[in-house]
Protein backbone atom coordinates (compact mmCIF):
# COMPACT_ATOMS: atom_id res chain seq x y z
CA UNK A 1 0.00 0.00 0.00
CA UNK A 2 2.81 2.41 0.87
CA UNK A 3 4.66 1.53 -2.36
CA UNK A 4 1.51 2.11 -4.38
CA UNK A 5 0.88 5.50 -2.76
CA UNK A 6 4.49 6.53 -3.38
CA UNK A 7 4.27 5.41 -6.98
CA UNK A 8 1.04 7.35 -7.50
CA UNK A 9 2.59 10.47 -5.94
CA UNK A 10 5.61 10.28 -8.24
CA UNK A 11 3.42 9.62 -11.27
CA UNK A 12 1.20 12.59 -10.41
CA UNK A 13 4.28 14.81 -10.03
CA UNK A 14 5.65 13.71 -13.41
CA UNK A 15 2.30 14.39 -15.08
CA UNK A 16 2.17 17.87 -13.55
CA UNK A 17 5.74 18.63 -14.69
CA UNK A 18 5.03 17.46 -18.21
CA UNK A 19 1.74 19.36 -18.36
CA UNK A 20 3.35 22.61 -17.25
CA UNK A 21 6.46 22.28 -19.41
CA UNK A 22 6.44 23.89 -22.83
CA UNK A 23 6.97 21.86 -25.95
CA UNK A 24 10.59 21.74 -27.17
CA UNK A 25 9.93 24.29 -29.91
CA UNK A 26 8.26 26.63 -27.40
CA UNK A 27 11.28 26.35 -25.10
CA UNK A 28 13.56 27.43 -27.92
CA UNK A 29 11.34 30.33 -28.90
CA UNK A 30 11.05 31.53 -25.30
CA UNK A 31 14.82 31.76 -25.08
CA UNK A 32 15.36 33.06 -28.60
CA UNK A 33 13.13 35.96 -29.58
CA UNK A 34 11.78 36.60 -33.02
CA UNK A 35 13.35 39.68 -34.61
CA UNK A 36 11.49 42.05 -36.93
CA UNK A 37 13.76 44.71 -38.39
CA UNK A 38 11.83 47.50 -40.08
CA UNK A 39 13.76 50.11 -42.02
CA UNK A 40 12.65 52.94 -44.26
CA UNK A 41 14.95 54.77 -46.65
CA UNK A 42 15.84 58.40 -45.85
CA UNK A 43 13.19 58.72 -43.13
CA UNK A 44 14.12 61.81 -41.13
CA UNK A 45 13.47 61.64 -37.40
CA UNK A 46 11.77 65.06 -37.77
CA UNK A 47 9.10 63.27 -39.81
CA UNK A 48 7.98 60.97 -36.98
CA UNK A 49 5.55 62.55 -34.55
CA UNK A 50 7.06 60.64 -31.60
CA UNK A 51 10.11 62.88 -32.22
CA UNK A 52 8.51 66.04 -33.62
CA UNK A 53 4.83 66.79 -34.16
CA UNK A 54 5.22 69.84 -36.41
CA UNK A 55 5.26 68.14 -39.81
CA UNK A 56 3.21 64.94 -39.71
CA UNK A 57 1.36 62.58 -37.41
CA UNK A 58 2.60 58.96 -37.49
CA UNK A 59 0.36 57.18 -34.96
CA UNK A 60 1.42 53.66 -35.91
CA UNK A 61 5.16 54.28 -35.71
CA UNK A 62 4.43 56.10 -32.46
CA UNK A 63 2.74 52.91 -31.21
CA UNK A 64 6.13 51.27 -31.25
CA UNK A 65 7.55 54.14 -29.19
CA UNK A 66 4.78 53.71 -26.63
CA UNK A 67 5.43 49.95 -26.50
CA UNK A 68 9.20 50.25 -26.06
CA UNK A 69 12.16 52.61 -26.18
CA UNK A 70 12.80 55.70 -28.32
CA UNK A 71 16.44 56.68 -28.89
CA UNK A 72 17.18 60.40 -29.21
CA UNK A 73 20.88 60.08 -30.03
CA UNK A 74 20.91 57.20 -32.50
CA UNK A 75 23.20 57.79 -35.47
CA UNK A 76 24.88 56.21 -38.46
CA UNK A 77 28.55 55.64 -39.23
CA UNK A 78 28.28 56.87 -42.84
CA UNK A 79 25.17 58.74 -43.98
CA UNK A 80 24.44 57.21 -47.36
CA UNK A 81 22.14 54.36 -48.33
CA UNK A 82 24.10 51.26 -49.33
CA UNK A 83 27.03 51.79 -46.93
CA UNK A 84 24.60 52.14 -44.03
CA UNK A 85 22.95 48.85 -44.97
CA UNK A 86 26.33 47.14 -45.25
CA UNK A 87 27.27 48.38 -41.77
CA UNK A 88 23.98 47.09 -40.37
CA UNK A 89 24.46 43.64 -41.90
CA UNK A 90 28.15 43.22 -41.02
CA UNK A 91 28.52 45.15 -37.77
CA UNK A 92 31.62 46.80 -39.23
CA UNK A 93 32.56 50.32 -40.27
CA UNK A 94 32.59 51.05 -44.00
CA UNK A 95 36.36 50.97 -44.41
CA UNK A 96 36.43 47.36 -43.16
CA UNK A 97 33.34 45.96 -44.87
CA UNK A 98 34.44 47.69 -48.10
CA UNK A 99 31.12 49.36 -48.95
CA UNK A 100 32.31 52.93 -48.40
CA UNK A 101 29.94 54.53 -50.92
CA UNK A 102 27.19 53.81 -53.43
CA UNK A 103 29.76 53.43 -56.22
CA UNK A 104 31.82 50.41 -55.25
CA UNK A 105 30.33 46.92 -54.97
CA UNK A 106 29.67 45.21 -51.66
CA UNK A 107 32.22 42.52 -50.82
CA UNK A 108 30.07 39.41 -50.63
CA UNK A 109 32.72 37.53 -48.64
CA UNK A 110 31.56 39.52 -45.61
CA UNK A 111 29.75 37.44 -43.01
CA UNK A 112 26.41 39.02 -42.08
CA UNK A 113 24.30 38.61 -38.97
CA UNK A 114 21.38 37.02 -40.95
CA UNK A 115 23.78 34.27 -42.06
CA UNK A 116 24.76 33.63 -38.46
CA UNK A 117 21.15 33.59 -37.27
CA UNK A 118 20.16 31.27 -40.11
CA UNK A 119 22.97 28.84 -39.25
CA UNK A 120 21.81 28.95 -35.63
CA UNK A 121 18.30 27.81 -36.52
CA UNK A 122 16.45 31.02 -37.29
CA UNK A 123 14.05 31.14 -40.22
CA UNK A 124 15.00 34.25 -42.21
CA UNK A 125 13.18 36.43 -44.72
CA UNK A 126 13.71 39.81 -46.41
CA UNK A 127 11.15 41.91 -48.29
CA UNK A 128 11.71 45.33 -49.86
CA UNK A 129 14.77 47.42 -50.54
CA UNK A 130 18.26 46.02 -49.99
CA UNK A 131 19.89 48.41 -52.52
CA UNK A 132 22.92 46.31 -53.39
CA UNK A 133 23.27 42.81 -54.79
CA UNK A 134 20.54 40.52 -56.01
CA UNK A 135 21.10 37.42 -53.89
CA UNK A 136 21.27 38.35 -50.20
CA UNK A 137 23.05 35.66 -48.20
CA UNK A 138 21.49 34.11 -45.15
CA UNK A 139 17.83 34.26 -46.20
CA UNK A 140 15.40 31.38 -46.63
CA UNK A 141 13.07 33.71 -48.54
CA UNK A 142 13.49 37.11 -50.14
CA UNK A 143 11.76 39.43 -52.57
CA UNK A 144 13.82 42.58 -53.06
CA UNK A 145 13.69 45.63 -55.28
CA UNK A 146 16.46 45.95 -57.87
CA UNK A 147 18.63 48.89 -56.85
CA UNK A 148 16.49 51.86 -55.85
CA UNK A 149 13.31 50.21 -57.04
CA UNK A 150 10.16 52.00 -58.22
CA UNK A 151 7.17 53.43 -56.37
CA UNK A 152 4.56 52.21 -58.87
CA UNK A 153 4.22 48.74 -60.39
CA UNK A 154 7.69 47.73 -59.18
CA UNK A 155 9.87 44.81 -60.19
CA UNK A 156 11.21 42.40 -57.58
CA UNK A 157 14.12 39.99 -57.58
CA UNK A 158 12.90 36.84 -55.83
CA UNK A 159 14.52 33.73 -54.48
CA UNK A 160 12.14 31.24 -56.06
CA UNK A 161 10.10 33.03 -58.75
CA UNK A 162 12.76 34.84 -60.75
CA UNK A 163 12.13 38.50 -61.56
CA UNK A 164 8.51 39.56 -61.18
CA UNK A 165 6.49 42.77 -61.62
CA UNK A 166 3.67 43.55 -59.21
CA UNK A 167 0.95 46.07 -59.98
CA UNK A 168 0.29 48.62 -57.28
CA UNK A 169 2.07 50.91 -54.83
CA UNK A 170 5.42 49.71 -53.51
CA UNK A 171 4.83 50.38 -49.79
CA UNK A 172 1.59 48.41 -49.86
CA UNK A 173 3.13 45.60 -51.90
CA UNK A 174 6.13 45.12 -49.59
CA UNK A 175 3.72 44.90 -46.67
CA UNK A 176 1.50 42.41 -48.52
CA UNK A 177 4.53 40.19 -49.10
CA UNK A 178 5.59 40.50 -45.48
CA UNK A 179 2.16 39.63 -44.09
CA UNK A 180 1.79 36.71 -46.52
CA UNK A 181 5.08 35.27 -45.31
CA UNK A 182 4.06 35.64 -41.68
CA UNK A 183 0.73 33.97 -42.32
CA UNK A 184 1.70 31.26 -44.77
CA UNK A 185 5.44 30.56 -44.81
CA UNK A 186 6.57 31.20 -41.25
CA UNK A 187 7.39 28.00 -39.35
CA UNK A 188 5.88 28.04 -35.88
CA UNK A 189 8.56 25.75 -34.47
CA UNK A 190 11.41 28.17 -35.29
CA UNK A 191 12.30 31.68 -34.18
CA UNK A 192 12.50 34.04 -37.13
CA UNK A 193 14.34 37.07 -38.45
CA UNK A 194 12.14 39.21 -40.70
CA UNK A 195 13.62 42.23 -42.50
CA UNK A 196 10.80 44.52 -43.72
CA UNK A 197 12.48 47.25 -45.76
CA UNK A 198 10.67 50.19 -47.38
CA UNK A 199 11.76 52.15 -50.42
CA UNK A 200 9.88 55.20 -49.14
CA UNK A 201 10.59 57.99 -48.51
CA UNK A 202 13.53 57.90 -50.95
CA UNK A 203 13.70 60.37 -53.84
CA UNK A 204 11.85 60.74 -56.22
CA UNK A 205 8.88 61.04 -53.92
CA UNK A 206 5.69 59.52 -55.30
CA UNK A 207 2.89 59.14 -52.78
CA UNK A 208 0.06 56.65 -53.05
CA UNK A 209 -2.97 57.69 -55.10
CA UNK A 210 -5.14 57.77 -51.98
CA UNK A 211 -2.98 60.56 -50.49
CA UNK A 212 -2.64 62.84 -53.51
CA UNK A 213 -5.55 65.15 -52.81
CA UNK A 214 -4.78 65.63 -49.13
CA UNK A 215 -1.04 66.23 -49.32
CA UNK A 216 -0.92 68.43 -52.42
CA UNK A 217 -3.14 70.84 -50.48
CA UNK A 218 -1.21 70.89 -47.21
CA UNK A 219 1.15 73.62 -45.97
CA UNK A 220 4.06 72.95 -43.63
CA UNK A 221 6.14 75.13 -41.26
CA UNK A 222 9.53 76.19 -42.56
CA UNK A 223 12.73 75.27 -40.69
CA UNK A 224 14.64 78.13 -39.07
CA UNK A 225 17.66 77.57 -41.32
CA UNK A 226 15.86 77.31 -44.67
CA UNK A 227 17.81 80.34 -45.95
CA UNK A 228 21.18 79.39 -44.46
CA UNK A 229 24.01 81.20 -46.30
CA UNK A 230 26.67 78.72 -45.05
CA UNK A 231 28.86 81.47 -43.58
CA UNK A 232 30.73 80.80 -40.36
CA UNK A 233 31.65 77.22 -41.22
CA UNK A 234 34.05 75.36 -43.46
CA UNK A 235 33.79 75.60 -47.25
CA UNK A 236 32.25 72.10 -47.87
CA UNK A 237 28.87 73.35 -46.62
CA UNK A 238 28.82 76.04 -49.31
CA UNK A 239 30.14 73.70 -52.02
CA UNK A 240 27.50 71.01 -51.52
CA UNK A 241 24.95 70.62 -54.31
CA UNK A 242 21.75 69.80 -52.46
CA UNK A 243 20.12 73.19 -52.03
CA UNK A 244 16.37 73.01 -52.55
CA UNK A 245 16.25 76.12 -54.74
CA UNK A 246 19.36 75.48 -56.82
CA UNK A 247 19.52 71.72 -57.14
CA UNK A 248 16.06 70.14 -56.86
CA UNK A 249 14.58 69.55 -60.29
CA UNK A 250 11.33 71.13 -61.42
CA UNK A 251 9.79 68.14 -63.17
CA UNK A 252 11.65 65.21 -61.62
CA UNK A 253 11.22 66.37 -58.03
CA UNK A 254 8.39 68.92 -57.95
CA UNK A 255 6.11 67.44 -60.64
CA UNK A 256 6.02 70.55 -62.83
CA UNK A 257 4.85 69.11 -66.14
CA UNK A 258 7.61 69.18 -68.79
CA UNK A 259 5.28 70.91 -71.24
CA UNK A 260 4.67 73.68 -68.68
CA UNK A 261 8.41 74.06 -68.17
CA UNK A 262 8.75 74.62 -71.92
CA UNK A 263 5.87 77.07 -71.96
CA UNK A 264 7.31 79.12 -69.08
CA UNK A 265 10.91 78.82 -70.28
CA UNK A 266 12.12 77.06 -67.12
CA UNK A 267 15.57 75.47 -67.62
CA UNK A 268 16.17 71.93 -66.44
CA UNK A 269 18.14 71.21 -63.28
CA UNK A 270 20.21 68.05 -63.37
CA UNK A 271 18.38 64.90 -64.44
CA UNK A 272 15.13 66.82 -64.58
CA UNK A 273 12.81 65.71 -67.37
CA UNK A 274 14.49 62.26 -67.66
CA UNK A 275 13.80 61.63 -63.98
CA UNK A 276 10.16 62.60 -64.53
CA UNK A 277 9.80 60.39 -67.59
CA UNK A 278 11.41 57.40 -65.88
CA UNK A 279 9.06 57.54 -62.91
CA UNK A 280 5.82 58.28 -64.71
CA UNK A 281 6.30 55.90 -67.61
CA UNK A 282 5.54 53.19 -65.08
CA UNK A 283 1.97 54.34 -64.42
CA UNK A 284 -0.96 52.44 -65.82
CA UNK A 285 -3.82 54.49 -67.32
CA UNK A 286 -5.75 54.86 -64.07
CA UNK A 287 -2.69 55.82 -62.05
CA UNK A 288 -1.68 58.40 -64.64
CA UNK A 289 -5.17 59.88 -64.66
CA UNK A 290 -5.14 60.31 -60.89
CA UNK A 291 -1.64 61.76 -60.95
CA UNK A 292 -2.47 64.27 -63.71
CA UNK A 293 -5.64 65.29 -61.95
CA UNK A 294 -3.91 66.06 -58.62
CA UNK A 295 -0.80 67.70 -60.03
CA UNK A 296 -2.73 69.45 -62.77
CA UNK A 297 -4.13 71.71 -60.06
CA UNK A 298 -0.64 72.31 -58.69
CA UNK A 299 0.67 73.16 -62.16
CA UNK A 300 -2.23 75.47 -62.92
CA UNK A 301 -1.62 77.51 -59.75
CA UNK A 302 2.13 77.54 -60.34
CA UNK A 303 1.79 78.81 -63.92
CA UNK A 304 0.01 81.93 -62.65
CA UNK A 305 2.68 82.96 -60.14
CA UNK A 306 5.97 81.74 -61.62
CA UNK A 307 6.66 84.68 -63.98
CA UNK A 308 6.74 87.15 -61.08
CA UNK A 309 8.36 84.96 -58.41
CA UNK A 310 11.55 86.05 -56.64
CA UNK A 311 14.21 83.51 -55.68
CA UNK A 312 12.95 83.65 -52.11
CA UNK A 313 9.42 82.87 -53.27
CA UNK A 314 10.68 80.03 -55.48
CA UNK A 315 12.55 78.57 -52.51
CA UNK A 316 9.44 78.69 -50.37
CA UNK A 317 7.31 77.15 -53.13
CA UNK A 318 9.84 74.38 -53.72
CA UNK A 319 10.07 73.64 -50.00
CA UNK A 320 6.30 73.19 -49.75
CA UNK A 321 6.20 70.93 -52.80
CA UNK A 322 9.08 68.90 -51.41
CA UNK A 323 7.35 68.43 -48.06
CA UNK A 324 4.01 67.55 -49.65
CA UNK A 325 5.49 64.69 -51.65
CA UNK A 326 8.06 63.49 -49.10
CA UNK A 327 5.59 63.41 -46.22
CA UNK A 328 2.91 61.93 -48.45
CA UNK A 329 5.08 58.86 -48.96
CA UNK A 330 5.55 58.56 -45.19
CA UNK A 331 1.79 58.51 -44.68
CA UNK A 332 1.69 55.16 -46.49
CA UNK A 333 4.64 53.85 -44.47
CA UNK A 334 2.82 54.65 -41.25
CA UNK A 335 -0.44 53.07 -42.45
CA UNK A 336 1.37 49.88 -43.38
CA UNK A 337 3.23 49.87 -40.10
CA UNK A 338 -0.24 49.73 -38.53
CA UNK A 339 -1.16 46.73 -40.68
CA UNK A 340 1.90 44.85 -39.45
CA UNK A 341 1.41 45.70 -35.77
CA UNK A 342 -2.26 44.74 -35.98
CA UNK A 343 -1.31 41.37 -37.47
CA UNK A 344 1.28 40.68 -34.79
CA UNK A 345 -1.18 41.53 -32.02
CA UNK A 346 -3.99 39.47 -33.55
CA UNK A 347 -1.75 36.43 -33.95
CA UNK A 348 0.02 36.43 -30.60
CA UNK A 349 3.40 37.40 -32.01
CA UNK A 350 4.14 40.46 -29.89
CA UNK A 351 5.29 38.94 -26.63
CA UNK A 352 8.49 37.24 -27.72
CA UNK A 353 9.41 39.52 -30.61
CA UNK A 354 11.95 42.31 -30.84
CA UNK A 355 10.58 44.97 -33.19
CA UNK A 356 12.92 47.66 -34.50
CA UNK A 357 11.96 50.71 -36.56
CA UNK A 358 14.74 52.80 -38.04
CA UNK A 359 16.02 54.46 -41.21
CA UNK A 360 19.25 53.90 -43.10
CA UNK A 361 20.13 57.48 -42.12
CA UNK A 362 18.55 60.85 -41.46
CA UNK A 363 17.53 63.41 -44.07
CA UNK A 364 17.37 67.17 -44.49
CA UNK A 365 13.86 68.55 -44.63
CA UNK A 366 14.89 72.06 -45.59
CA UNK A 367 17.33 72.57 -42.72
CA UNK A 368 20.30 74.55 -44.05
CA UNK A 369 18.28 74.90 -47.23
CA UNK A 370 19.03 71.28 -48.05
CA UNK A 371 17.51 67.97 -49.04
CA UNK A 372 19.45 64.65 -49.02
CA UNK A 373 21.94 63.59 -46.31
CA UNK A 374 25.74 62.78 -46.23
CA UNK A 375 26.96 65.49 -43.84
CA UNK A 376 27.78 65.06 -40.15
CA UNK A 377 25.17 67.67 -39.21
CA UNK A 378 22.39 66.24 -37.04
CA UNK A 379 19.54 65.94 -39.55
CA UNK A 380 21.72 63.64 -41.65
CA UNK A 381 23.87 61.98 -39.00
CA UNK A 382 21.08 61.12 -36.57
CA UNK A 383 18.49 58.52 -37.42
CA UNK A 384 15.18 57.46 -35.86
CA UNK A 385 15.36 54.36 -33.71
CA UNK A 386 12.48 52.76 -31.80
CA UNK A 387 12.70 49.29 -30.24
CA UNK A 388 9.99 47.20 -28.61
CA UNK A 389 10.54 43.95 -26.71
CA UNK A 390 7.69 43.24 -24.27
CA UNK A 391 8.85 42.07 -20.88
CA UNK A 392 12.40 43.24 -21.57
CA UNK A 393 12.10 46.90 -22.63
CA UNK A 394 10.12 49.31 -20.49
CA UNK A 395 7.14 50.70 -22.38
CA UNK A 396 7.37 54.41 -23.18
CA UNK A 397 11.05 54.68 -22.21
CA UNK A 398 13.66 56.93 -23.83
CA UNK A 399 17.43 56.87 -24.12
CA UNK A 400 19.92 59.56 -25.07
CA UNK A 401 22.87 57.17 -25.27
CA UNK A 402 25.18 57.35 -28.29
CA UNK A 403 24.10 54.28 -30.25
CA UNK A 404 24.72 53.54 -33.93
CA UNK A 405 23.62 51.35 -36.79
CA UNK A 406 26.93 49.60 -36.13
CA UNK A 407 25.30 48.04 -33.05
CA UNK A 408 22.36 46.15 -34.55
CA UNK A 409 24.22 42.97 -35.50
CA UNK A 410 25.65 42.36 -32.05
CA UNK A 411 22.37 43.30 -30.37
CA UNK A 412 20.43 40.70 -32.35
CA UNK A 413 23.07 38.02 -31.88
CA UNK A 414 23.19 38.55 -28.10
CA UNK A 415 19.38 38.47 -27.92
CA UNK A 416 19.52 35.10 -29.72
CA UNK A 417 22.19 33.80 -27.35
CA UNK A 418 24.89 33.73 -30.04
CA UNK A 419 28.47 34.85 -29.57
CA UNK A 420 29.24 37.61 -32.07
CA UNK A 421 32.33 37.29 -34.28
CA UNK A 422 35.34 39.03 -32.77
CA UNK A 423 35.78 41.31 -35.79
CA UNK A 424 32.37 42.97 -35.37
CA UNK A 425 32.86 46.51 -34.11
CA UNK A 426 29.54 47.49 -32.57
CA UNK A 427 28.24 47.10 -29.03
CA UNK A 428 25.09 45.23 -28.06
CA UNK A 429 22.23 47.50 -27.02
CA UNK A 430 20.86 44.88 -24.62
CA UNK A 431 22.15 46.69 -21.49
CA UNK A 432 20.35 49.89 -22.50
CA UNK A 433 17.20 48.06 -23.54
CA UNK A 434 17.01 46.15 -20.26
CA UNK A 435 17.74 49.09 -17.97
CA UNK A 436 21.36 48.19 -17.16
CA UNK A 437 22.83 51.50 -18.26
CA UNK A 438 25.79 51.09 -15.91
CA UNK A 439 27.06 48.41 -18.31
CA UNK A 440 27.00 50.85 -21.26
CA UNK A 441 30.31 52.72 -21.42
CA UNK A 442 30.42 54.39 -24.85
CA UNK A 443 30.89 58.16 -24.64
CA UNK A 444 31.71 58.95 -28.29
CA UNK A 445 31.01 57.61 -31.78
CA UNK A 446 32.98 57.64 -35.02
CA UNK A 447 31.73 58.81 -38.42
CA UNK A 448 33.31 58.68 -41.89
CA UNK A 449 31.80 59.80 -45.23
CA UNK A 450 33.57 59.00 -48.52
CA UNK A 451 31.58 59.67 -51.70
CA UNK A 452 33.27 62.70 -53.31
CA UNK A 453 33.41 64.00 -56.00
CA UNK A 454 29.98 62.66 -56.92
CA UNK A 455 26.31 63.56 -56.85
CA UNK A 456 25.63 66.34 -54.29
CA UNK A 457 29.34 67.11 -53.92
CA UNK A 458 29.68 66.62 -50.16
CA UNK A 459 33.35 66.53 -49.27
CA UNK A 460 34.94 63.52 -47.60
CA UNK A 461 35.13 63.84 -43.83
CA UNK A 462 35.50 61.89 -40.63
CA UNK A 463 34.52 62.91 -37.10
CA UNK A 464 34.16 62.14 -33.45
CA UNK A 465 30.78 62.92 -31.90
CA UNK A 466 30.04 63.16 -28.18
CA UNK A 467 26.84 64.30 -26.51
CA UNK A 468 28.32 67.81 -26.33
CA UNK A 469 30.59 68.28 -29.36
CA UNK A 470 31.53 67.24 -32.87
CA UNK A 471 35.08 67.48 -34.19
CA UNK A 472 35.09 67.09 -37.97
CA UNK A 473 38.00 66.78 -40.42
CA UNK A 474 37.31 67.55 -44.08
CA UNK A 475 40.27 66.04 -45.85
CA UNK A 476 39.48 66.20 -49.56
CA UNK A 477 39.65 68.55 -51.46
CA UNK A 478 40.49 70.97 -48.69
CA UNK A 479 42.14 70.20 -45.34
CA UNK A 480 39.73 71.85 -42.90
CA UNK A 481 38.57 71.28 -39.34
CA UNK A 482 35.21 72.07 -37.79
CA UNK A 483 34.24 72.08 -34.11
CA UNK A 484 30.53 72.15 -33.35
CA UNK A 485 29.06 72.85 -29.91
CA UNK A 486 25.87 70.79 -29.76
CA UNK A 487 24.54 72.59 -26.67
CA UNK A 488 25.41 76.22 -27.39
CA UNK A 489 24.65 75.98 -31.13
CA UNK A 490 22.00 73.26 -31.68
CA UNK A 491 21.28 74.51 -35.23
CA UNK A 492 24.96 73.91 -36.08
CA UNK A 493 25.65 77.25 -37.72
CA UNK A 494 29.07 78.11 -36.28
CA UNK A 495 32.54 76.62 -36.37
CA UNK A 496 34.23 77.04 -32.96
CA UNK A 497 37.50 75.42 -34.03
CA UNK A 498 39.57 78.62 -33.83
CA UNK A 499 37.75 80.07 -30.83
CA UNK A 500 40.30 80.54 -27.97
CA UNK A 501 37.66 79.45 -25.47
CA UNK A 502 37.72 75.93 -26.99
CA UNK A 503 41.48 75.29 -26.92
CA UNK A 504 41.33 72.62 -24.22
CA UNK A 505 38.15 71.07 -25.58
CA UNK A 506 39.67 70.91 -29.05
CA UNK A 507 42.84 69.25 -27.78
CA UNK A 508 40.83 66.65 -25.89
CA UNK A 509 38.65 65.90 -28.91
CA UNK A 510 41.71 65.53 -31.15
CA UNK A 511 43.18 63.03 -28.70
CA UNK A 512 39.93 61.07 -28.47
CA UNK A 513 39.43 61.11 -32.25
CA UNK A 514 42.89 59.62 -32.77
CA UNK A 515 42.05 56.91 -30.24
CA UNK A 516 38.76 56.11 -31.99
CA UNK A 517 40.47 55.85 -35.38
CA UNK A 518 42.95 53.41 -33.87
CA UNK A 519 40.18 51.45 -32.14
CA UNK A 520 38.19 51.08 -35.36
CA UNK A 521 41.32 50.45 -37.47
CA UNK A 522 40.88 53.47 -39.72
CA UNK A 523 43.78 55.59 -40.95
CA UNK A 524 45.01 57.94 -43.67
CA UNK A 525 46.47 55.14 -45.80
CA UNK A 526 43.10 53.40 -46.05
CA UNK A 527 41.38 56.68 -46.95
CA UNK A 528 43.96 57.38 -49.65
CA UNK A 529 43.47 53.95 -51.17
CA UNK A 530 39.74 54.58 -51.48
CA UNK A 531 40.43 58.03 -52.98
CA UNK A 532 42.81 56.59 -55.57
CA UNK A 533 40.36 53.88 -56.64
CA UNK A 534 37.42 56.28 -56.76
CA UNK A 535 39.23 59.05 -58.65
CA UNK A 536 40.41 56.59 -61.28
CA UNK A 537 36.79 55.71 -62.02
CA UNK A 538 35.69 59.35 -61.81
CA UNK A 539 38.31 60.41 -64.35
CA UNK A 540 37.04 57.63 -66.61
CA UNK A 541 33.49 59.00 -66.32
CA UNK A 542 32.22 56.00 -64.34
CA UNK A 543 30.92 57.84 -61.25
CA UNK A 544 27.26 58.85 -61.20
CA UNK A 545 26.63 62.57 -60.92
CA UNK A 546 30.12 63.83 -61.84
CA UNK A 547 31.62 64.36 -65.29
CA UNK A 548 35.18 63.50 -66.24
CA UNK A 549 35.87 67.22 -66.56
CA UNK A 550 34.54 67.91 -63.06
CA UNK A 551 36.62 65.09 -61.62
CA UNK A 552 39.75 66.50 -63.28
CA UNK A 553 38.98 69.96 -61.90
CA UNK A 554 38.63 68.51 -58.40
CA UNK A 555 41.91 66.65 -58.73
CA UNK A 556 43.68 69.84 -59.81
CA UNK A 557 42.21 71.73 -56.84
CA UNK A 558 43.51 69.03 -54.54
CA UNK A 559 46.99 69.23 -56.00
CA UNK A 560 47.08 73.01 -55.67
CA UNK A 561 45.90 72.74 -52.06
CA UNK A 562 48.61 70.19 -51.29
CA UNK A 563 51.27 72.46 -52.80
CA UNK A 564 50.20 75.31 -50.49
Amino acid sequence: MKISMKFNWVLTLLILILACSPKPSETIVSKRPNIIFIMSDDHAYQAISAYDKRLIQTPNIDRLASMGMLFTNASVTNSICAPSRATILTGKHSHLNGKVDNHFHFDTTNITFPQILQQAGYQTAMFGKLHFGNNPKGFDQFKILPGQGAYYNPEFITKYEGNITVNGYVTDIITDMTLYWLGNERKEDQPFLLMYLHKAPHRSWLMAERHLEEFTNRTFPEPATLFDDYSGRTSPAAEAEMNILKHMSWAGDHKVFPELMDELGIPEIGFDKPRYEFEYSRFDASQMENFRRAYGKVNEAFAKVYPSMTDEEKMRWKYQRYMQDYLGTIQAVDENMGRLLDYLEANGLMENTIIVYTSDQGFYLGEHGWYDKRFIYDESFKTPLLISWPGKVKAGSRSDELVQNLDFAQTFLEAAGIQAPSDMQGESLIPILTGQNDKWTRDAVYYHYYEYPAEHMVNRHYAIVTKDYKLVHYYYVEDQWELLDRNKDPLELKNFYDDPAYVEIKADLHRRLAALREKYQDNTAISQRYIDEFMKDALDGKVFGVSKEKAYEIMQRRERGTER
